[in-house]
Order: structure tokens, then C-alpha cells, then sequence
């Protein structure tokens, strides 16, 4: 593999983390908001406060979040069995840095508000919701492997034969009706707080943002193909890392 191969590598999944830095900044405003969590994040969400009652065990959302990507890995594997790609396992790893994150802006968010008033919730969630969805265009411009989350959806829509938007509403309806389930179980009432209004709202909201600023990432695009600046930058380093006799 050449070398410009190996960093453009490199800088795409730079750009991809940060993209899925913002995405999970989002997921964390909408959380925030207690108008209801995003879809992704509903499940965890729901385990994460039955584990702050004691109902659960008390792990947070990112390590919820983690569990829940490992069993949508293993789902596709179980759907898809011999036609599984080896190299989608690097879903879980994506995941992964994906549950880190959210953690990490959980506890940024804890921060900015006491997200207590109507209009400060309101405020929260539609900013995260338009937050994610700009960080979503982003990351599927790195064209790297998908979260788990879109890879179940992409491996149901193979077998089935029915079109990725209904595949994709039949899972997130999937989703958030064991949320509900969930919420159920353990504290025997709707958990509001998970899914509610906003949890709705994002579902179309953010897929609208993504259609909106799709036409507009052109600069991405130029930044996802920039390379010249790495060549400037290893090559300035090598001076300092061999002497005059190795070069």
C-alpha cells in the first residue's frame, strides 16, 4: 500500500472520529432535554436509569450503548451468516469509540443547564437533533463501515428485499417499542424521559437535516480528499527522527 494511501486512510477516519464526536454530542442534548431520547439511545438510556434505581446494574449510557452494538453485530451475523463480511466486525470497534464518546459529552452537557425550564429543554433538543443530523451527513461522507445501528438495517434490507427508509422505520420502531418495554419493566409506567416527544421529533427531524445540508458539504468533500499537507507534515518530521548518516 503506498504511502498516500495509508494517509489518506488515516485522515479519513480523523474526520470520521470527529464526526462521531458532534454525533454524539446531539445524542447527548437530545438525552438532556428529558423530552425523550434519540432512537439509538433509547434502550440504553432506559437501563442507565433503571441502573441509577438500583433495578439494574449501574453502568452508563456509552457502556449500555455497547452491549446494545454488540448484539446488533451479532444479529446481522446470525442474519446474513455466510454472506457476513469479516471486515464489518470493525463495527463493534466503531461502537465502541462511539459509547466512549458519549459518555465523554454526557458529562460535558452536564455542564451547560439545568435543563429544568420547558424552553431550555426545548432548546436542548433541537439542537442536538440538528447537531446530529449535520454530524450524520458528515460521517457517511468518510464512507467507512457503518455504526451498528445501520448495519442491522442494511443487512435486514439484504435478505428481505424490501427498501433500506421502510427497513430503517421497522427497526427504529423496533427499537423504540422495546424501550418502552424496558421502561415498563422496570419502573412499571411510560418512561417519558426516554421516549417522548422529542424521541419522535428527532426521528424525522434529523433525516430532514441530512437531506438539508447534503448539497452543502462540498468543503467536507475537498477536506476528506486533502492530502499534500501529510506529505509536508512526515516529511518535516523524518528530519527530526533520523539522523543525516541513515538519510
Amino acid at each position: 500500500m503506498k504511502t498516500e494511501q495509508v494517509l489518506h486512510f488515516v485522515w479519513q477516519h480523523v474526520l470520521l472520529l470527529l464526526s462521531m464526536f458532534f454525533m454524539t454530542f446531539g445524542v447527548a442534548l437530545c438525552v438532556r432535554s428529558n423530552l425523550g431520547s434519540g432512537v439509538i439511545s433509547s434502550i440504553p438510556m432506559a437501563f442507565t436509569l433503571a441502573g441509577e434505581a438500583g433495578l439494574a446494574p449501574g453502568w452508563t449510557i456509552g457502556g449500555y450503548t455497547n452491549v446494545m452494538n454488540i448484539i446488533l453485530v451479532a444479529a446481522q451475523i446470525l442474519i446474513l451468516r455466510k454472506n457476513f463480511e469479516p471486515v464489518q466486525l470493525f463495527q463493534l470497534l466503531v461502537g465502541f469509540v462511539f459509547g466512549a464518546f458519549l459518555d465523554i459529552n454526557m458529562w460535558i452537557t452536564s455542564y451547560f443547564s439545568s435543563y429544568e425550564s420547558l424552553l431550555s429543554q426545548i432548546i436542548a433538543q433541537l439542537s442536538g437533533a440538528t447537531v446530529l443530523g449535520c454530524a450524520v451527513a458528515t460521517e457517511i461522507r468518510c464512507g467507512s463501515v457503518t455504526m451498528p445501528g445501520e448495519g442491522i438495517q442494511v443487512a435486514i434490507a439484504r435478505v428481505t428485499g424490501k427498501p433500506f427508509p421502510i427497513v430503517k422505520i421497522m427497526v427504529d420502531t423496533t427499537l423504540v417499542g422495546l424501550a418502552v418495554i424496558t421502561g415498563y419493566s422496570f419502573f412499571g409506567q411510560w418512561p417519558w424521559t426516554v421516549v417522548g416527544f422529542g424521541t419522535l421529533f428527532a426521528m424525522f427531524y434529523v433525516g430532514y437535516i441530512v437531506k438539508l445540508v447534503n448539497p452543502h458539504l462540498g468543503w467536507f468533500d475537498r477536506l476528506l480528499d486533502y492530502r499534500p499537507g501529510f506529505r509536508r507534515y512526515i516529511y518535516g518530521l523524518a528530519r527530526f527522527i533520523y539522523t543525516k548518516n541513515e538519510r
